[in-house]
């Protein structure tokens, strides 16, 4: 959005002779509490989807009587601004988050526009557990009624469920359907006679694919020929395969469309799925492996199918890089969480297009909810690769799966604790690739001593260490005693006379942890020399700008 846009739209806002439901200004001149900051949103998220309004607008740096910009310095550092959308994810249903931030620095003082989206529809976005809307001007609870109105959206219509008039068992492709009776009898073998029996009306009406006879959308989508895409027009049933480079350049694509149940295969025979080498402690032979599971793919690109938001009007898509897949369809992630369905490994009770899983299910197509992500995140582990990465903001889900080790000594890890739950796994996984970890996480893993370190810089913990051989690798991260650090800068003095700031910070630069950042190691040696100081132990020959440490004779 440019920044003419963005005046434009925070004109029109502060020209609202009130705030309303799906408008907040917020002052936030030198800051704002995390948790009223979520509670806003899912107060807006909520409005914005029971007033039929696409997104609403929280607004920091406006007073919100006379919307006068007073200025705000939330989060002044872009990057601290843009890590607020995973820590809100991590406490909302779904794990949406933000459209977008934007910044306008205006005259009068910086402005913080936060765009929030509309509620889902049939799923009201909950913060921390609780639902929140507004009362007028007011923030509150979200009351029941309210609440059951946005959960019935999710009852009364089922997109794929639609019944196409004009539309004749003469529009699906004769291939495909004989795919779809093949996996209905390797699903149902018990029915294999019957299913012999049935003429083509009657299997699309058993398999739920039909209704009474009448083509559905989900007919067209899974078995339909590809020029009868116009039937559920305008919505698309596209999947578009991109392969890249090192760099991330294109070098070829494909756009596949009708029938779905074919259309799978075809994709699955565009991906390379290389040979991945890699040396298992104990040996000199290198271990091979495909660089993915057939199965991952194929459940992943499923699971694209079941679960778009064909109102939409967009494709889903597979891009093929060097050592990596990524799958996005549009529309939110029903279950909530991945660890929720990784955790429950059960079917969820609500589905966008439950016509449309029904009978994939049928054909052999998906798992039930869960279950299939399930298997894809114990193909990583028996990989020793890293889990799955679930982004699942922007109103679109993001798988993205690795093929290759990220970390040999990680790997390793994995290989030799056998007593790790596949839960603590994915906790690790995230301290691996330094993301941060929600705090039932963080307390899970430092109860069981499997971390170590500050918020966010963990490592793995000693307890892990001991059984993976990673001594080395601990010693880096675990920082020694103070004790160590004050004695060793005071027998440094007394060898040199004196020393200067930057002989301190060379004396124990690669002493400290390697989790700590410049700044970190800064600060750690400014809080030794003070408590030197304080003690009585040093003294500063020098100035504040150039310093020099001596040791403090006692005996004069």
């Amino acid at each position: 959005m440019t920044v003419s846009e963005l005046k434009h739209i925070l004109d029109s806002l502060c020209n609202l002779t009130a705030e309303n439901e799906i408008v907040e200004f917020k002052e936030a001149k030198s800051g704002y509490d995390f948790n009223k900051l979520g509670k806003y949103f899912s107060a807006l998220s909520n409005e914005a989807n029971l007033k039929g309004k696409p997104y609403a607008w929280l607004v920091f740096g406006v007073e919100n009587m006379k919307h006068r910009i007073v200025g705000s310095h939330f989060r002044p550092q872009r990057k601290d601004l843009d890590s607020i959308k995973s820590e809100l994810a991590n406490k909302t249903t779904n794990r949406i988050t933000f459209i977008e931030i934007y910044e306008l620095n205006e005259p009068e003082g910086r402005v913080v526009m936060f765009q929030i989206p509309a509620a889902p529809k049939g799923f009201p976005i909950a913060f921390d557990g609780h639902y929140y809307g507004r009362d007028d001007e007011e923030l509150s609870p979200l009351n029941l009624e309210e609440i059951e109105r946005i959960r019935a959206q999710a009852t009364t219509e089922d997109w794929s469920a639609a019944i196409i008039p004009d539309a004749k068992v003469e529009d699906l492709d004769e291939e495909a359907i004989a795919l779809a009776r093949r996996n209905f009898k390797n699903k149902f073998p018990e029915r294999t006679a019957e299913v012999e029996a049935w003429d083509d009306s009657t299997f699309l009406n058993k398999a739920k694919i039909t209704i009474k006879g009448k083509l559905t959308r989900t007919a067209i989508i899974l078995l339909g020929k590809e020029e009868s895409e116009h039937f559920i027009n305008p919505a698309e049933a596209k999947i578009r395969w991109l392969l890249k480079d090192v760099n991330g350049n294109d070098k070829d694509y494909a756009i596949i469309g009708c029938p779905m149940i074919l259309a799978v295969d075809k994709v699955y025979a565009k991906i390379r799925n290389l040979k991945y080498r890699y040396i298992k402690e104990g040996t000199l032979f290198p271990d091979e492996v495909n660089q993915y599971e057939p199965y991952s793919i194929r459940e992943a690109l499923n699971n694209c199918i079941a679960h778009q938001d064909y109102t939409k009007h967009g494709r889903i898509n597979v891009v093929e890089m060097d050592d990596q897949l990524i799958f996005t369809n549009y529309g939110s992630f029903i279950p909530g969480s991945v660890e929720k369905v990784v955790k429950e490994d059960a079917p969820e009770e609500h589905y966008r297009n439950r016509f449309l899983a029904a009978a994939m299910f049928n054909l052999k197509m998906v798992d039930t909810a869960g279950g299939g992500i399930k298997k894809i995140f114990n193909f990583q582990r028996e990989r020793f690769f890293p889990m799955p990465d679930y982004d699942l903001s922007g109103g679109k889900v993001k798988v993205t799966i690795s093929g290759k080790v990220l970390d040999i000594e990680y790997a390793r890890l994995l290989a030799r604790n056998k007593d790790l739950t596949l839960e603590e796994i994915i906790m690790l996984d995230k301290v691996q690739k330094k993301q941060i970890l929600p705090e039932f996480e963080e307390k899970h893993l430092k109860t069981k001593k499997l971390i170590e370190g500050r918020k966010p810089n963990y490592f793995i913990g000693l307890k892990v260490v001991a059984k993976t051989g990673q001594k080395a690798a601990y010693s880096k991260n675990k920082a020694f005693d103070k004790a160590y650090y004050l004695d060793l800068i005071e027998k440094s003095i007394r060898e040199h006379i004196s020393l200067e700031r930057s002989d301190v910070d060379e004396l124990l630069w690669n002493k400290l942890p390697e989790w700590m950042d410049e700044k970190q190691k800064k600060i750690k040696i400014n809080n030794l020399l003070s408590e030197l100081r304080k003690n009585n132990k040093i003294e500063n020959k020098g100035t504040l700008k150039m310093p020099k440490w001596v040791l403090i004779n006692k005996t004069n």
